[in-house]
Protein backbone atom coordinates (compact mmCIF):
# COMPACT_ATOMS: atom_id res chain seq x y z
CA UNK A 1 0.00 0.00 0.00
CA UNK A 2 1.62 3.52 -0.49
CA UNK A 3 2.02 6.15 2.04
CA UNK A 4 1.43 9.71 1.69
CA UNK A 5 4.11 11.69 -0.32
CA UNK A 6 6.13 8.52 -1.14
CA UNK A 7 7.90 8.68 -4.19
CA UNK A 8 9.29 4.76 -4.27
CA UNK A 9 7.81 1.92 -5.51
CA UNK A 10 5.50 0.11 -3.07
CA UNK A 11 6.92 -2.76 -1.23
CA UNK A 12 6.93 -6.10 -3.05
CA UNK A 13 4.41 -9.17 -1.97
CA UNK A 14 5.35 -11.11 -5.33
CA UNK A 15 8.50 -12.63 -6.53
CA UNK A 16 8.00 -10.79 -9.89
CA UNK A 17 7.44 -7.30 -8.14
CA UNK A 18 10.45 -8.41 -6.51
CA UNK A 19 12.11 -8.69 -9.43
CA UNK A 20 10.68 -5.47 -11.36
CA UNK A 21 12.10 -3.51 -8.15
CA UNK A 22 15.68 -4.73 -8.44
CA UNK A 23 15.70 -3.60 -12.07
CA UNK A 24 14.24 -0.27 -11.79
CA UNK A 25 17.15 0.23 -9.00
CA UNK A 26 19.71 -1.06 -11.70
CA UNK A 27 18.28 0.90 -14.31
CA UNK A 28 18.73 3.84 -11.62
CA UNK A 29 22.33 3.53 -11.38
CA UNK A 30 23.04 3.26 -15.00
CA UNK A 31 21.08 6.36 -15.75
CA UNK A 32 23.20 7.96 -12.96
CA UNK A 33 26.75 6.87 -14.29
CA UNK A 34 25.66 8.14 -17.46
CA UNK A 35 24.24 11.31 -16.44
CA UNK A 36 27.68 11.99 -14.31
CA UNK A 37 29.61 10.53 -17.47
CA UNK A 38 27.97 13.07 -19.94
CA UNK A 39 27.91 16.11 -17.29
CA UNK A 40 31.45 15.84 -16.75
CA UNK A 41 32.06 15.90 -20.35
CA UNK A 42 29.74 19.22 -20.85
CA UNK A 43 31.72 20.78 -18.30
CA UNK A 44 35.03 20.00 -19.50
CA UNK A 45 34.64 21.07 -23.22
CA UNK A 46 32.60 24.19 -21.84
CA UNK A 47 35.84 25.28 -19.15
CA UNK A 48 38.58 24.28 -21.69
CA UNK A 49 39.93 26.84 -23.75
CA UNK A 50 41.93 24.02 -26.36
CA UNK A 51 41.20 24.68 -29.94
CA UNK A 52 42.62 22.64 -32.96
CA UNK A 53 42.10 24.28 -36.21
CA UNK A 54 43.42 21.12 -37.82
CA UNK A 55 41.42 18.06 -36.48
CA UNK A 56 39.55 17.07 -39.00
CA UNK A 57 37.99 13.61 -37.47
CA UNK A 58 39.01 11.18 -34.75
CA UNK A 59 38.07 7.45 -35.55
CA UNK A 60 38.83 6.16 -31.85
CA UNK A 61 36.83 8.68 -29.94
CA UNK A 62 33.68 8.16 -32.67
CA UNK A 63 34.64 4.46 -32.14
CA UNK A 64 34.30 4.85 -28.14
CA UNK A 65 31.17 6.81 -27.97
CA UNK A 66 29.52 3.89 -30.43
CA UNK A 67 30.50 1.15 -28.01
CA UNK A 68 30.02 2.33 -24.88
CA UNK A 69 26.58 3.45 -25.58
CA UNK A 70 25.58 0.10 -27.52
CA UNK A 71 27.21 -2.44 -24.10
CA UNK A 72 25.31 0.39 -21.86
CA UNK A 73 22.43 -0.75 -23.68
CA UNK A 74 23.06 -4.45 -23.66
CA UNK A 75 23.06 -4.12 -19.95
CA UNK A 76 19.36 -2.81 -19.62
CA UNK A 77 18.13 -5.03 -22.81
CA UNK A 78 19.23 -8.42 -21.01
CA UNK A 79 17.47 -7.97 -17.68
CA UNK A 80 14.46 -6.33 -19.11
CA UNK A 81 14.12 -9.22 -21.44
CA UNK A 82 14.11 -11.55 -18.77
CA UNK A 83 11.65 -9.76 -17.12
CA UNK A 84 9.15 -9.91 -19.83
CA UNK A 85 9.45 -13.32 -20.52
CA UNK A 86 8.84 -14.10 -16.59
CA UNK A 87 5.90 -12.05 -16.52
CA UNK A 88 4.46 -13.76 -19.48
CA UNK A 89 5.21 -17.54 -18.28
CA UNK A 90 2.22 -18.53 -16.58
CA UNK A 91 2.88 -21.84 -14.90
CA UNK A 92 0.23 -24.59 -13.30
CA UNK A 93 -2.42 -22.71 -11.37
CA UNK A 94 -3.67 -24.08 -8.31
CA UNK A 95 -6.79 -21.19 -8.13
CA UNK A 96 -7.86 -19.61 -11.63
CA UNK A 97 -10.28 -16.97 -11.75
CA UNK A 98 -11.93 -14.67 -13.93
CA UNK A 99 -12.39 -10.55 -13.19
CA UNK A 100 -14.55 -9.06 -15.71
CA UNK A 101 -14.16 -4.76 -16.18
CA UNK A 102 -17.69 -3.25 -16.18
CA UNK A 103 -18.87 0.51 -15.99
CA UNK A 104 -17.65 0.97 -13.17
CA UNK A 105 -16.90 -1.58 -11.15
CA UNK A 106 -15.76 -5.60 -11.09
CA UNK A 107 -17.07 -9.07 -11.61
CA UNK A 108 -14.80 -11.90 -10.66
CA UNK A 109 -15.79 -15.49 -11.22
CA UNK A 110 -14.00 -18.37 -9.53
CA UNK A 111 -13.88 -21.03 -12.09
CA UNK A 112 -12.46 -24.42 -10.14
CA UNK A 113 -15.94 -23.74 -7.64
CA UNK A 114 -19.52 -24.25 -9.50
CA UNK A 115 -21.50 -20.83 -9.01
CA UNK A 116 -18.76 -19.27 -7.14
CA UNK A 117 -18.99 -15.43 -8.38
CA UNK A 118 -19.44 -11.58 -7.19
CA UNK A 119 -19.50 -8.01 -7.88
CA UNK A 120 -16.89 -6.14 -6.26
CA UNK A 121 -18.05 -2.27 -5.76
CA UNK A 122 -16.50 0.35 -4.07
CA UNK A 123 -17.76 1.54 -1.20
CA UNK A 124 -19.04 4.61 -0.52
CA UNK A 125 -17.55 7.18 2.19
CA UNK A 126 -20.29 7.03 4.28
CA UNK A 127 -19.84 3.04 4.61
CA UNK A 128 -16.11 3.45 5.63
CA UNK A 129 -15.25 1.48 8.96
CA UNK A 130 -12.22 2.98 11.31
CA UNK A 131 -8.83 1.90 9.27
CA UNK A 132 -10.92 1.45 5.73
CA UNK A 133 -9.35 3.49 2.79
CA UNK A 134 -11.15 6.03 0.99
CA UNK A 135 -11.12 5.44 -3.04
CA UNK A 136 -9.94 1.93 -2.46
CA UNK A 137 -11.95 -0.71 -0.39
CA UNK A 138 -14.72 -2.65 -1.46
CA UNK A 139 -17.67 -4.11 -0.62
CA UNK A 140 -16.35 -7.99 -1.58
CA UNK A 141 -12.97 -8.77 -1.63
CA UNK A 142 -11.04 -11.58 -3.99
CA UNK A 143 -9.94 -13.96 -1.79
CA UNK A 144 -6.89 -15.49 -2.28
CA UNK A 145 -4.60 -18.32 -1.02
CA UNK A 146 -1.32 -17.06 -0.73
CA UNK A 147 2.20 -19.05 -1.64
CA UNK A 148 0.65 -20.84 -4.34
CA UNK A 149 0.10 -19.86 -7.69
CA UNK A 150 -2.95 -18.17 -9.06
CA UNK A 151 -4.02 -17.72 -12.52
CA UNK A 152 -6.09 -14.49 -13.09
CA UNK A 153 -7.74 -14.08 -16.42
CA UNK A 154 -9.14 -10.55 -17.50
CA UNK A 155 -11.87 -9.43 -19.42
CA UNK A 156 -13.97 -6.44 -20.50
CA UNK A 157 -17.96 -6.39 -20.51
CA UNK A 158 -18.25 -3.12 -22.37
CA UNK A 159 -14.76 -0.49 -22.67
CA UNK A 160 -11.23 -1.30 -22.14
CA UNK A 161 -10.43 -1.45 -18.60
CA UNK A 162 -7.33 -2.21 -16.83
CA UNK A 163 -6.59 -4.72 -13.81
CA UNK A 164 -3.63 -3.45 -11.92
CA UNK A 165 -2.41 -4.10 -8.51
CA UNK A 166 1.14 -2.39 -8.37
CA UNK A 167 2.08 -4.57 -4.94
CA UNK A 168 2.05 -7.62 -7.36
CA UNK A 169 3.78 -6.51 -10.24
CA UNK A 170 0.10 -6.53 -12.27
CA UNK A 171 -1.38 -4.75 -14.52
CA UNK A 172 -3.62 -6.54 -17.54
CA UNK A 173 -5.78 -4.79 -19.98
CA UNK A 174 -9.49 -6.17 -19.94
CA UNK A 175 -10.36 -5.97 -23.61
CA UNK A 176 -13.96 -6.36 -25.09
CA UNK A 177 -14.13 -9.72 -26.28
CA UNK A 178 -10.31 -10.91 -25.62
CA UNK A 179 -9.34 -12.72 -22.86
CA UNK A 180 -6.27 -11.88 -21.14
CA UNK A 181 -4.37 -13.83 -18.62
CA UNK A 182 -1.31 -13.55 -16.29
CA UNK A 183 -0.02 -15.82 -12.78
CA UNK A 184 1.19 -14.19 -9.87
CA UNK A 185 1.96 -15.51 -6.28
CA UNK A 186 1.50 -13.46 -3.41
CA UNK A 187 4.68 -14.42 -0.55
CA UNK A 188 2.64 -13.07 2.34
CA UNK A 189 -0.82 -12.58 3.73
CA UNK A 190 -2.49 -9.40 3.45
CA UNK A 191 -5.19 -6.83 1.91
CA UNK A 192 -3.35 -5.44 -1.62
CA UNK A 193 -5.40 -2.49 -3.33
CA UNK A 194 -5.08 -1.31 -7.20
CA UNK A 195 -7.39 0.50 -9.65
CA UNK A 196 -8.07 0.36 -12.77
CA UNK A 197 -5.46 1.88 -14.75
CA UNK A 198 -7.44 2.57 -18.02
CA UNK A 199 -9.54 6.00 -18.95
CA UNK A 200 -12.46 3.97 -19.36
CA UNK A 201 -15.61 6.85 -18.49
CA UNK A 202 -16.56 9.02 -15.90
CA UNK A 203 -16.56 6.62 -13.02
CA UNK A 204 -13.10 5.16 -13.83
CA UNK A 205 -11.48 6.72 -10.60
CA UNK A 206 -14.22 4.69 -8.76
CA UNK A 207 -13.52 1.11 -9.44
CA UNK A 208 -11.07 -0.33 -7.02
CA UNK A 209 -9.44 -3.70 -6.38
CA UNK A 210 -8.92 -5.49 -3.35
CA UNK A 211 -7.65 -8.82 -3.28
CA UNK A 212 -7.04 -10.38 0.25
CA UNK A 213 -4.48 -13.08 0.58
CA UNK A 214 -4.67 -16.05 3.30
CA UNK A 215 -3.60 -19.04 4.22
CA UNK A 216 -5.01 -22.39 2.84
CA UNK A 217 -7.23 -23.46 5.49
CA UNK A 218 -8.97 -19.88 5.63
CA UNK A 219 -9.44 -19.56 1.80
CA UNK A 220 -11.09 -23.54 1.74
CA UNK A 221 -13.70 -22.05 4.48
CA UNK A 222 -14.51 -18.90 2.87
CA UNK A 223 -15.40 -20.71 -0.42
CA UNK A 224 -17.10 -23.52 1.77
CA UNK A 225 -19.52 -20.39 3.28
CA UNK A 226 -19.94 -18.52 -0.36
CA UNK A 227 -20.37 -21.65 -2.28
CA UNK A 228 -24.41 -21.37 -3.07
CA UNK A 229 -26.56 -24.07 -1.00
Amino acid sequence: MANWAQFNLQDPASPIMSHLLAFHDHAILVLIVVLSIVGYALFSLMMNTLISRYTLDAQLVETIWTVVPTVTLLFLAFPSLFLLYLMDEVADPCVSFKAIGHQWYWSYEYSDFNNLSFDSYMLPESDLNPGEFRLLEVDHRTVLPMNVIVRAMVTSADVIHSWAIPALGIKVDAIPGRLNQVGFISLRPGVFYGQCSEMCGAGHSFMPIALEFVDAKTFTAWVTKNLPS
